[in-house]
């Protein structure tokens, strides 16, 4: 009995040390999967270890949101993507460059100034839009390591209403924005501000465009050339402060629409897909410049807003994501909307 007994446990080691080896087997195979997929390299063994300790992290917690996304206790899912090695503060440190304290300040300077849109009166807009369908919207760009979306938010809503005035897309330069603004209080890679971004178009009488004035990632000296503009506007509207529905008419009628979001809680670095609605998100506290493009319903009845990001396409929904439309200005969408007029 007792030799049966130390055979057992034996046995029961045995299978324990196998498991323990498919496991940390499984782990490497992610990560090299990971690093593969998105052409990750590191400094030193040191950081990639810390680095994989932190994707492990992250797939822990994606894996628990999903659990409640499959019993339909949350609206989206989380995925992996190329960010998954970021710890959450460096994350926000890097990539949230909207400087809402300098934003609200401007406001308040411009309250009797820059031009306010009003509500439409008995006026029927479509249930769903989709600007992409229309050509209004350039691909997805990705801001990289640089505090800049501020700057790609302006150029979206800039693109869009010169493709509606010429039936020509062309590709903004956000680098431009990112050099050459900092004397209406922007920041470049440290940060900015929509509405000063505008500003500067206006009174630089136009943009270059993307090809001439390529993007960096990173602040420079200002090399604006007048003879590679891309576009021009001549003011911009900002619209009533949290009105979803004004927002809503906007979009349908005028075109993409810039606005600010409060993208800081952990899920937004990870989102993946589904309509996102967090209770704890700020309406605001804003950090993050994106762009509307339209809006629906899913099938479940579930309304939102279409919203472009500049993080690249291994984000969210191929770069974009659905935001909560109708849930008490969740995240802020309709708090600093404003967009360009041609």
């Amino acid at each position: 009995m007792k030799v049966l007994q130390r055979c057992l446990l034996c046995l029961a080691t045995i299978l324990t040390a196998a498991q323990c080896v498919s496991y940390v087997n499984l782990i490497r195979e992610e990560w090299s999967t990971f690093k593969l997929q998105y052409k990750k390299h590191y400094g030193s063994e040191t950081e990639e270890r810390f680095r994989m300790k932190i994707f492990m992290d992250n797939k822990n917690k994606i894996a628990k949101h999903n659990a409640r996304f499959e019993k339909n206790q949350t609206s989206f899912k989380l995925a992996l993507n190329t960010y998954s090695d970021m710890l959450h503060h460096e994350f926000i440190n890097v990539m949230n460059g909207f400087n809402n304290t300098m934003n609200e300040e401007l406001r308040k300077r411009q309250k009797n100034k820059a031009p306010v849109f009003m509500k439409l009166a008995n006026v029927q807009v479509p249930d769903f839009v989709d600007w992409r369908n229309d050509g209004a919207v350039t691909p997805i760009k990705n801001q990289g390591p640089c505090g800049s979306c501020w700057a790609f938010s302006a150029t979206g809503s800039v693109e869009g209403q010169h493709f509606r005035q010429t039936q020509n897309l062309v590709s903004l330069s956000e680098q431009n924005l990112i050099d050459c603004s900092r004397g209406y209080g922007n920041d470049g890679c440290e940060g900015g501000v929509i509405d000063a971004a505008f500003q500067y178009i206006v009174d630089n009488n136009g943009i270059d465009t993307e090809e001439s004035y390529p993007y960096e990632a990173r602040d420079g000296p200002c090399r604006f050339n007048s003879d590679t503009v891309g576009a021009t506007i001549t003011s911009y509207y900002n619209l009533p402060q949290g009105d979803e529905e004004t927002l809503k008419q906007v979009v349908a009628a005028i075109g993409p629409v810039s606005v600010a979001i409060d993208a800081g809680l952990q899920s937004f670095q990870s989102y993946g897909s589904g309509v996102y609605y967090d209770p704890e998100c700020s309406s605001q506290s804003l950090n993050h410049g994106v762009l509307v493009i339209g809006y629906g319903t899913t099938d479940d009845g579930t309304d939102y807003w279409l919203v472009k990001n500049s993080w690249g396409t291994s984000w969210g929904e191929s770069g974009y994501i659905r935001m909560a439309r109708n849930r008490d200005n969740n995240c802020g969408i309709a708090t600093a909307g404003s967009y360009a007029i041609v």
